[in-house]
């Protein structure tokens, strides 16, 4: 196996995580640029970390996710930043952040499970739109009649919020009050109008 130093590892794997699109785990890392370098599991997450740390003070961080590792702008910077993409990022109605909470702090659940705390139905288009984005996905079957589908948060959901595993979401509590907040500036719309109150 060929050698390479801190340095040049340092640097590859820097490079590696930059031209990636999408998270990079330190074991694709280690499957492909890594491949035929005399390179261990334990040293690479050692250069991993060290990279972390140099980043710390720049406006981009490496941050791990639950995909693996990526860089990204400082959520302080948003403000500034956005100002260079003319659209909008989407917004999303309460209806929908909902049934994700309900399916992140819950899961497996099945969609009765989200209406029955709801107290209203889940429109099919809001489970569309979980779908399409591969922020939830069905994980099995509920064994009663019916046989409903069960579902659960993907590792797209949580690369999306920054989240390397569901036990750094926010405590209901905290979630809770930072959802009334956001209503409060208007940050989410309103409820879908498809929605049906449950009889």
């Amino acid at each position: 196996m060929a050698k390479i130093n801190d340095q040049q590892l340092k640097q590859l794997v820097e490079a590696a995580i930059f031209v990636a699109d999408q998270p990079v785990s330190a074991e694709r890392l280690l499957e492909t640029v890594l491949d035929g370098l005399d390179v261990t599991k334990k040293r690479l997450v050692a250069i991993m970390d060290a990279l972390q740390l140099d980043y710390q003070v720049r406006g981009i961080q490496l941050v791990k996710v639950a995909s693996g590792y990526r860089f990204q702008s400082l959520d302080s910077l948003s403000p500034w930043l956005a100002k260079m993409w003319q659209e909008q990022a989407p917004r999303y109605s309460r209806a929908l952040l909902e049934t994700l909470a309900l399916i992140a702090y819950r899961q497996p659940v099945t969609r009765g499970d989200i209406e029955d705390v709801r107290g209203v139905s889940v429109s099919s288009h809001i489970m569309k739109t979980l779908s399409e984005r591969g922020w939830i996905k069905v994980v099995g079957h509920k064994e009663v009649p019916g046989r409903p589908a069960l579902y659960a948060t993907t590792k797209e959901f949580l690369d999306y919020f920054s989240l390397s595993g569901l036990s750094e979401l926010p405590d209901i509590e905290a979630f809770e009050y930072q959802v009334e907040s956001e209503m409060q500036t208007e940050l989410v719309i309103s409820p879908e109008p498809d929605e049906q109150q449950v009889h």
